[in-house]
């Protein structure tokens, strides 16, 4: 069911508009013209292939196909040969598709930078990982980066229909009742070919084994074609195709939702990207440090009991491991999200580290010093220290920062939860500190 043009392929009308570089590119009148290489970004299943295949057939290119996974230096640099060949004596040009670039290494992606600057080769390279992160500079540089986005469900519905009656798919030999396509969908999560796959193996459900009769098969067969069923389609596909790279963007996007639902006190938004990290496969330790630090950052001294409630959970995890591992996982997950937030101790001791940083830390006041080592009394080292536990409200009005950073305000709590007795404690406190009462 591959699209053999553009004119085929479902979804992506934001790099098929007329004139865009896909269209150029497979424009057979510019097949003589040097074209710019692109670099197809996205998820699995939305055409990466389809379009570097569909381009190359309408341009009339000559087409290379080369997978990261099993090519080498070697096998690039004979690409390139054949292709500078193709070109100074057949005036043909080619387009090399190089499937996974991502798995490249550094060395192997430098060996495709001749051919492209030199224009030896219109290069389609396709990636599931960002190539800010995954291709090297100069290559990025030399090729256009088109972004890929899922499919939406409308493009998987015609895609659906399409294989049931396409002769090159199902040729109409079953039908596919709305709530089927429908489970079809969602199961596909926008995966062109997980639709497609589930779709095959739900009709080999559906259609009579031998000897079977059509009405014991399917008591719902419409004008003798048997119709896939959504019991068809729960028996071929048990869950939905989680779009997760424990190393790609999925995993900074997820983690980054689920902190910022604690965050947001959004329990429900982030029990689901909890879910959402488990059912992936992501590393439970990991999970539980998220937890650790959103724990001090967001909510901090609003609720001290939120910073020991993360930490058991990560121990309870090391301790009983997964499956059960979850239990504590969502445990802190929804304390942490329904309980009061206050970042008053994260933004303090950020303020404190840029004052150190830009220099301004000054010399520790002389009564502070350590006065036990040798000659520091002789220096002044401890003279005029005042022991808080000797004053009669245990605190003693004296200077504790430098001189230069004398009356400087790092921790501002917050009136909510906790903190609010901090706060009301925190403005006496200072009020002794600077002598006042």
């Amino acid at each position: 069911m591959r699209p053999t043009s553009l004119d085929e392929v479902a979804g992506q009308s934001h790099l098929l508009r007329a004139g865009s570089p896909l269209v150029t590119l497979a424009n057979p009148d510019a097949a003589a013209r040097a074209a710019t290489s692109v670099i197809l970004w996205g998820p699995p299943g939305t055409g990466k292939t389809t379009l570097a295949q569909a381009i190359a057939r309408s341009s009339g290119r000559r087409f290379v196909e080369l997978s990261a996974v099993t090519a080498g230096v070697k096998d690039v640099r004979e690409v390139m040969q054949e292709a500078l060949t193709q070109r100074d004596l057949y005036g043909q040009s080619t387009i090399l598709f190089l499937d996974e670039i991502h798995r490249f290494t550094k060395a192997q992606q430098d060996a495709l930078l001749p051919g492209v600057e030199n224009g030896w080769v219109v290069l389609i390279a396709a990636t599931t990982e960002n190539p800010s992160f995954s291709i090297i500079s100069p290559l990025l540089s030399r090729s256009l980066l088109l972004t890929l986005k899922p499919l939406t469900d409308d493009d998987l519905r015609m895609l659906l229909d399409r294989a049931v009656s396409d002769p090159r798919g199902l040729a109409g030999a079953v039908a596919l009742g709305d709530e089927a396509r429908d489970a079809l969908v969602r199961l596909a999560s926008g995966d062109a070919r997980r639709a497609l796959t589930a779709l095959e193996a739900a009709a080999s459900l559906a259609v009579p084994e031998e000897g079977e009769s059509d009405e014991d098969a399917d008591e719902d067969a419409a004008d003798g074609v048997p119709v896939i069923s959504p019991d068809h389609v729960a028996q071929a596909v048990d869950r939905a195709l989680l779009r997760y790279d424990r190393q790609g963007d999925e995993h900074y996007d997820v983690i980054s939702a689920f902190i910022k639902s604690i965050r947001g006190s959004d329990v429900d938004a982030a029990i689901h990207y909890l879910a959402r990290m488990i059912e992936a496969g992501e590393d439970p330790r990991f999970i539980a440090r998220r937890l650790i630090i959103s724990a001090a950052e967001d909510i901090g001294l609003a609720d001290p009991h939120a910073l020991p409630m993360a930490v058991a959970a990560a121990e309870a995890v090391q301790f009983i491991g997964m499956p059960e591992g979850r239990i504590p996982l969502a445990e802190a997950t929804a304390y942490l999200a329904t309980t009061a937030k206050s970042n008053a101790a994260y933004l303090a001791i950020n303020a404190a580290i840029a004052d150190v940083r830009a220099g301004g830390f000054g010399r520790v006041p002389v009564h502070l010093r350590d006065a036990h080592y040798p000659g520091a009394k002789r220096l002044g080292h401890g003279k005029g220290y005042v022991y808080p536990h000797d004053a009669e409200i245990g605190i003693a009005a004296q200077q504790y920062l430098p001189d230069e950073l004398q009356g400087r305000r790092y921790y501002e709590p917050k009136a909510l939860g906790a903190e609010r007795d901090v706060q009301a404690r925190l403005e006496k406190i200072r009020r002794i500190l600077d002598g006042e009462r």
